[in-house]
């Protein structure tokens, strides 16, 4: 059985595209969790990321469990630190703040990290992450103490990204962080697929189909939305909709 890494580079080769819903563990009640996470499988969404800046108590504990014990959907933390480990979930996204220069979230969080997740069979996924600026302070640039990439620099990420697949990083995600006023734009997302090789996630400020869609074309192979379907449940239907649509057109250009 492939791994997650391996499914991802494996639709990237063939130009599918993947859809990941962000479930924040303190943003909802666990009946509207239950709710998105129907849908997701109602839907076929192909990962569920779980994480959020902030979390209180054992709420991502419970999420996972709950998840879990509904589908086969792979489960990934998305930690904002190093206590957001639940050895339930699938895989792991071991951050690296690479568009920031705190050492602490370079690297420092990591060095506490990788001694417990050495014991769990959670899959590891090294991934060079980009804050970008998109409209407003993020509770990530707060609390990282970074600033992030400006929004029209594209080429700075573009050469952020390549020092990080260069570095030996196994994907990018280039995230204009929750609650972003706008996403990031189609100009860095294409300037980034066309200089490096590994899986692209895109997050950050995509409330509609419409930019959904416009970061795909643009290259990215995983589009995040957490927000939007938190305040719409239904954005995760639409989503889904585009992401086959995209998908069975790029099947049917191979054939």
């Amino acid at each position: 059985m492939k791994t997650i890494l391996e499914q991802l580079v494996a639709k990237k080769q063939k130009k599918q595209k993947s859809f990941a819903v962000l479930l924040d563990p303190d943003k909802l009640s666990m009946p509207a969790f239950q709710k998105i996470i129907r849908l997701g499988v109602e839907c076929k969404v192909d990962y569920f990321f779980i994480g959020g800046s902030l979390l209180a108590g054992d709420s991502l504990h419970e999420l996972v469990l709950e998840i879990k014990n509904t589908t086969s959907i792979p489960v990934i933390l998305f930690p904002g630190n190093n206590l957001q480990i639940d050895p339930n979930a699938d895989g792991i996204l071991f951050l690296s703040l690479i568009s920031g220069r705190n050492p602490e979230y370079l690297i420092g969080q990591q060095v506490v990290a990788a001694p417990i997740l050495r014991n769990t069979r959670l899959e590891i996924l090294s991934t060079g992450y980009m804050l970008v600026d998109c409209g407003e302070q993020t509770t990530v640039s707060y609390i990282s103490n970074t600033t992030p990439i400006p929004y029209e620099k594209s080429s700075v990420a573009a050469c952020t990204a390549m020092a990080g697949e260069m570095l030996g990083m196994k994907m990018i995600f280039l995230d204009g962080g929750s609650g972003s006023q706008k996403p990031i734009s189609r100009k860095m997302i294409a300037t980034i697929r066309k200089v490096v090789d590994v899986p692209l996630i895109v997050g950050g400020g995509i409330n509609s189909p419409g930019k959904a869609v416009d970061a795909w074309l643009s290259g990215a192979d995983v589009v995040v939305v957490g927000n939007g379907i938190e305040k719409d449940p239904n954005l995760l239907i639409e989503i889904a909709e585009k992401v086959q649509e995209l998908n069975a057109a790029s099947a049917s250009d191979v054939h």
